[in-house]
């Protein structure tokens, strides 16, 4: 069985990073955060990985390596690459 997921994997500053979307209120529950979390740096292997869910409004929130947060946190998700990713 596979599963998809939306993320992205990202160069910016010399820091190459992935973004993994979560379904919304996994962010909120920390035994799901840190699942999520650990299955995601797992599939994207060395590099940081930050979560990211979007509320009802599609405003996005994100999980992850402060820095990297706060540099997503200031633009806009549609500037970010994203690509769908299967998992065999």
């Amino acid at each position: 069985m596979s599963t998809t997921f939306d993320g992205a994997v990202i160069k910016e500053q010399g820091v190459t990073f992935a973004i993994a979307v979560v379904k919304r209120g996994t962010l909120a529950n920390f035994l799901q955060k840190k699942d999520a979390f650990s299955y995601f740096s797992r599939f994207f292997g060395n590099i940081p990985t930050v979560l990211m869910e979007q509320d009802i409004h599609g405003v996005p929130q994100y999980y992850g390596r402060k820095d990297i947060v706060k540099f997503l946190s200031s633009i806009h998700p549609s500037r970010i690459p994203w690509k769908r990713y299967t998992i065999n």
